[in-house]
């Protein structure tokens, strides 16, 4: 006969389990699981964070990048706890195990997509999307490792000392919440503006690894057997190898994958937070070219045609007062200057970084005409948006300039709302008028006709006008990518005004821009309207449709 068998009380031990045989007192031992919690859970966000700003960086879409990261993150880390149930058997092993693979993959993760966007970046093919599929194989990757800690602390939490599953749970979330805090905080002030991306990543996949191979190791040794606790000593000392080699080539990694990008005619290369600045060319008669974040924002090759097209519209008519949005090179300064009428011209960049290098690099400071050594020149680092709400007294401007990067790139998607023209608006003088660029006309209509759908809500009036590159084998910008085949080939700018639409042409009495007349405006008038699309709605910050 076979006997019934009682079903085990809540919170009863498995078969397998019995009281720990630690080396300290059992409280000592609970504090140090909490604190490997701790440090595990601020190790686990930093390598999430260093994925969507890495991402944000890689492809321009942060939105996009951040909800498909931290989205198969969360759903991995579900189903890395269903498959840790079966390791709790051994869970001192498998912790350890599981920490030293987490910290190998997490802390080299920065590092590998990396690599694959610089040399495999501009690869066409099956190829195209291959970086960002990557991108996902890490976020599943993380996220099975980070969501199978859980079951296997709470066992080892247990181990110590039975307690109720509430209680545990409690103290074991506590300490995962508050670990998760200081990772969250010491990823941006702390990781990011001192170690960068790849050596923040890798220091942080060091801790997590000496962490989670000292509590094995040092608490719970006696669950090992000798052969265990050689393997775990082995694996982490070869993980740790592999970090600190990684960190020591890292400098030389930067410089090849730089020139991966950008060529081999890199003069200057500046990391500021999470954007890259790079300057190539403009010695020995090369072209200067100004990166950033791996994409072609200014170049010497047509970058005349680009600003003449923005500036030499908005200027027929008043412009004693002149603001200029974005264009820290000083390029759109430039042709703005050359307007005898201009008293003043105030410029409000976002980087101190571009501001620095207009200032003082040769090749950039030469063709920018050495603007900023011009007393009429007023020049802010501050966010444009921002700037615009302070409630201080703000000049009337009889021209403001947009010059600032394709609304599909940026990460400053608030910079194209109705929201932010509004603000615009309200500095503009009796009529004044506005300019902005709004991307590449050809291949995204619906984003430049969103543009001028969000102008005509905050109450302007627009004159759209598309200007093309300067031959069609050369890819237009800014925002150029590597992949010449799906590069921009034109330019989208809308003017607008508060008063009457404004006219689309050149002051009579201003200077002769060498790529612009009367007649080719009223062409890029024609082809600008050519491709209209209609229907389309405002893009404001609640609802940006960029």
């Amino acid at each position: 006969m076979i006997e019934p068998h009682a079903p085990a009380p809540p919170g009863a031990p498995p078969s397998w389990a019995g009281p720990a045989r630690l080396p300290v007192r059992q409280g000592t031992g609970r504090f140090l699981v909490l604190a490997c919690v701790f440090v595990c859970a601020a190790c686990g966000l930093v390598y999430e964070l260093e994925l969507v700003a890495l991402a944000s960086y890689l492809t321009g879409d942060p939105v996009t990048q951040a909800s498909v990261v931290l989205s198969v993150m969360v759903f991995a880390m579900g189903i890395g706890s269903l498959l840790a149930k079966r390791l709790r058997r051994h869970a001192a092993a498998a912790f350890g195990a599981l920490e030293a693979l987490l910290a190998l993959v997490g802390g080299c993760s920065a590092m590998a997509l990396y690599a694959v966007f610089a040399w495999t970046g501009d690869w066409g093919g099956l190829w195209v999307c291959g970086p960002r599929w990557l991108l996902v194989a890490f976020s599943l990757a993380i996220g099975l490792l980070i969501g199978a800690e859980v079951p296997l602390l709470m066992e080892l939490i247990q181990r110590i000392r039975r307690q109720d599953a509430g209680g545990a749970v409690a103290d074991l979330f506590a300490a995962d919440y508050v670990g998760a805090l200081v990772g969250g905080l010491a990823f941006p002030f702390l990781l990011l503006p001192l170690l960068g991306q790849l050596t923040g990543a890798m220091l942080t996949g060091a801790v997590n690894a000496v962490a989670g191979g000292a509590l094995v190791l040092g608490l719970f040794r006696r669950d090992l057997t000798r052969r265990a606790r050689w393997l775990l000593l082995v694996a982490n000392l070869a993980v740790l190898g592999v970090l600190a080699t990684a960190t020591l080539l890292v400098d030389d990694f930067e410089r090849a994958a730089q020139e991966a990008v950008y060529g081999k005619d890199v003069r200057v290369a500046v990391q500021t937070g999470v954007r890259e600045i790079a300057l190539t060319g403009g010695t020995d008669g090369r072209p200067l070219d100004l990166y950033v974040d791996g994409r072609l924002r200014v170049s010497g090759r047509d970058e005349d045609r680009y600003h003449e097209a923005l500036v030499h519209p908005a200027m027929d008519g008043p412009h004693a007062r002149v603001l200029v949005l974005g264009g820290g090179d000083g390029l759109a300064a430039r042709e703005v200057l050359r307007y005898s009428g201009v008293r003043r011209v105030d410029i409000v960049a976002l980087d101190p970084a571009v501001v620095d290098l207009a200032r003082h690099d040769p090749a950039l400071s030469r063709l920018n005409g050495h603007v900023y050594d011009d007393a009429r020149l007023h020049v802010s680092t501050a966010d444009a948006f921002r700037r615009l709400r302070t409630p201080a007294p703000v000049p009337s401007y009889d021209v403001v300039i947009a010059d600032l990067p394709d609304p599909r790139v940026t990460a400053s998607a608030k910079l194209y709302s109705e929201e932010f023209y509004g603000l615009v608006r309200r500095v503009l003088a009796p009529g004044g008028r506005l300019v902005v660029h709004a991307g590449p006309v050809a291949s995204r209509p619906r984003v430049f006709w969103t543009v001028e759908a969000t102008l005509r809500a905050a109450g302007l009036r627009t004159t759209p006008y598309r200007v093309g590159g300067r031959d069609s084998g050369f890819a237009a910008g800014p925002d150029r990518t590597a992949g010449a085949s799906r590069a921009p080939r034109d330019w989208g700018f809308v003017l607008a005004s508060r008063g009457p639409r404004p006219a689309l042409a050149l002051d009579p009495r201003g200077p002769r821009p060498a790529t612009l007349t009367d007649q080719s405006l009223r062409a890029a008038l024609r082809a600008a309207q050519a491709t209209r699309v209609r229907g389309l709605g405002a893009s404001t910050l609640v609802h940006p449709r960029y």
